[in-house]
């Protein structure tokens, strides 16, 4: 991966947003390798994503971010600017099911995503001989039926310890409390076996047999405040048919939920991915 700085804004919009934006980094030498722009008329609201490559400028990432706050400030930005250089740190949480924190260990390993894996959360301790294999810190933190917050408030030291940006729920059945939600806001990542918003909560698979549905599906989301309704980032469906059975449906829903969390968690490591109230803009 070509080492560049990623600068990724949202702002209402107007003309001559991309101009003043270019002329800021080709006054620096910058070369923009890639470009990504939408304007969402319906709200009025401009988004964007320009990657320049890093060797190609007179400046820092932080100086780029100080020569751009003037203009953020006058046009009303919502601005970053990154290292692409710079791994995001992910804490995956897990419960029992091994399929999704299975298949994102081995796409770090191998190298499909670019990321630091610094440990892995468990409120049980089946995981951690999987866990181990990769070299990975296992944190063993059992979540009390009668007092969740102190389980959770340990989780919460965990991933302050580890400096994380980013945690995956990779099939973490537990509801994250308001608190963690709020302070990790856009940083938490759930797949949710479920093609949302149709099955929400417990036993999606039962939902949809009962249904008589011909697609299922999973959803990568962003987890807030609102059980399963944040911003959705990734989804993908699989057909069926009449003569599936819960445990089929369950066995291809699997299938698509390895994968769509996979893209998700891509998309947002590429920052890739802007919210815009509960709505995302994804550029490929």
């Amino acid at each position: 991966m070509s080492h560049s700085y990623r600068i990724v804004f949202d702002c209402p919009d107007q003309v001559g947003i991309v101009t003043r934006v270019g002329e800021i980094i080709t006054q620096n030498g910058g070369w923009i390798s890639q470009a990504n722009h939408h304007s969402e008329e319906e709200s009025n609201w401009f988004f964007s994503r320009i990657e320049v490559i890093a060797d190609s400028l007179s400046l820092s990432r932080q100086q780029l971010d100080d020569a751009l706050r003037p203009l953020a400030q006058e046009l009303k930005m919502n601005l970053k600017v990154v290292d692409s250089a710079r791994p995001k740190r992910v804490v995956l949480m897990v419960s029992k099911g091994t399929h999704c924190l299975a298949d994102l260990l081995d796409r770090w390993k191998s190298k499909e995503l670019f990321c630091d894996i610094v440990c892995v959360i468990s409120n049980h301790d089946d995981m951690r001989g999987l866990t181990e294999f990769y070299g990975i810190d296992y944190h063993h933190v059992p979540i009390e039926k009668d007092n969740k917050q102190k389980g959770f408030d340990a989780v919460e030291k965990i991933v302050d310890d580890y400096h994380a940006d980013t945690i995956v729920l990779a099939r973490y059945m537990q509801i994250i409390p308001p608190a963690l939600c709020e302070k990790y806001q856009y940083q938490v990542i759930n797949i949710h076996h479920s093609f949302l918003p149709s099955f929400i909560g417990a036993r999606p698979y039962h939902q949809a047999h009962r249904r008589g549905v011909k697609l299922i599906g999973a959803t990568c989301h962003y987890v807030t405040q609102q059980l399963d309704e944040g911003p959705i980032i990734e989804q993908d469906v699989a057909r069926v048919n009449h003569s599936d059975a819960v445990e089929t449906l369950a066995r291809l829903g699997k299938d698509v939920e390895k994968t769509v969390l996979a893209r998700g968690l891509r998309a947002h490591l590429e920052d890739r991915v802007l919210v815009h109230g509960n709505n995302t803009v994804v550029f490929n």
